[in-house]
């Protein structure tokens, strides 16, 4: 078998990254400054003055995008554009959720909001979506408004509700990538449904990696199925769970990321083989960050005095938070070490997998005359943790992250 580590010198499998009636009592929308002559160049020698005045003054267009997006959308009256403005506000839209959908596709502002947005809008409804979630599906994929809603998009909602016999998870997999619904699924989704079938996949597994990644279909099915082949080189097997989880982790890591993290494993004395056990038991070892790796690996083996190897076995351990659970937790072992109650070569996964309720049990309650002691210790540590994020994180709720 190949070492994973061969496998990322080669060239990268996945290169594809898919970047695939009017009103005139318009509510008042703060960021509408109807002053469509006053912009600080000449509209003289421009070939559609109002145009580009109107997007400058009433959807924060610079002068350059104006004139840009005058070459493909004109209007010399405000009815129509004043009209969308109004139909995306009285649905909910926020002025920033506007403004970027206007940006991405300003002929948007000379379509008939009855007839052409409504529609979209409304199925998207019936199929049991708030008006935020809406939203949120508009504003991330603005070209859904410029398909057709019974040949592109009805089909494509249809092909998911099919598939996993529920409107809820389609609806999911449409708000968390609304992307899918504007695809070919003819030639994506469904050619690597078919090529995970081949792999006999269970239906179950690629069902939660569609709900969760559909994103992870999005590529010629030749690639795709070079990322099975490479999965299950690797030792996964197609009917385990990490055999999707693998492939959605090659599919969404670039060749050069990759290549960082294996140098930072190095870094810390991995071999190609512990590098590679470690992902065959925790595909998301390889998504860390590499601050994250550092700082981990750092504390288990400078602070600890553990062994490097000791990690690549148990990478699990990499996915532990430093400040909420590996620094309080290993405050109590080493009041524990001094009073020797415990040996010095107490397991890592014995003190840092299990639950809160069960730590305590065992690390902290086992011990009466110091339990009160090492619980108050632990408790301080874990409010001194959420206390210096909230401070990293800029967060205006610190106080009640100590509660």
């Amino acid at each position: 078998m190949r070492t994973m580590v061969g496998f990322l010198r080669r060239a990268p499998l996945i290169q594809v990254r898919f970047t695939l009636s009017a009103s005139s009592n318009l509510p008042h929308l703060p960021f509408l400054h109807f002053c469509f002559f006053c912009t600080a160049s000449s509209s003289s020698s421009e070939a559609h003055p109002f145009t580009v005045s109107y997007l400058i003054n009433s959807c924060g267009f610079s002068h350059k995008e104006a004139l840009s997006a005058s070459r493909f959308v004109t209007f010399e009256t405000p009815e129509k554009p004043d009209s969308v403005f109004a139909f995306f506000d009285g649905h909910g839209f926020s002025e920033s959720q506007i403004s970027k959908i206007v940006r991405s596709k300003p002929r948007l502002l000379i379509a008939n909001p009855e007839k052409i947005l409504l529609p979209k809008l409304q199925f998207f409804y019936s199929k049991g979506a708030s008006k935020s979630n809406v939203a949120r599906i508009i504003v991330s994929t603005p070209c859904i408004l410029t398909r057709s809603l019974e040949n592109q998009i009805i089909p494509s909602y249809n092909f998911f509700q099919d598939f996993f016999q529920s409107e809820e998870m389609a609806m999911g997999v449409v708000t968390h990538f609304s992307r899918v619904l504007v695809f070919d699924l003819n030639t994506y989704v469904e050619s690597n449904i078919n090529a995970l079938q081949e792999f006999e996949v269970p239906k179950s597994n690629i069902a939660t990696l569609l709900r969760k990644q559909p994103r992870t279909f999005m590529v010629r099915p030749d690639q795709f199925r070079e990322v099975l082949e490479e999965v299950k080189e690797m030792g996964f097997h197609p009917s385990k769970t990490k055999f999707v989880v693998a492939v959605q982790v090659i599919r969404g890591i670039s060749k050069s990321t990759w290549k960082r993290k294996i140098e930072v494993f190095k870094r810390w004395g991995w071999s190609e083989e512990e590098i590679q056990l470690a992902f065959l038991k925790l595909p998301w070892s390889m998504v860390l960050s590499e601050d994250k790796i550092m700082a981990t690996m750092d504390f288990f083996i400078n602070k600890m005095g553990k062994e490097s190897s000791l990690i690549a076995h148990r990478p699990v351990l990499l996915l532990f938070s430093l400040e909420k659970r590996i620094i309080p937790r290993y405050s109590v072992v080493k009041v524990l070490l001094s009073k020797g109650l415990i040996s010095k070569d107490f397991s890592l996964p014995a003190v840092f997998e299990p639950t809160e309720k069960m730590f305590l049990h065992k690390f902290v309650n086992a011990y009466k005359e110091e339990a009160l002691q090492l619980l108050n210790l632990y408790q301080k540590k874990v409010s001194d943790s959420k206390k210096q994020v909230c401070l990293r994180e800029g967060s205006g709720t610190c106080e009640m992250a100590t509660l």
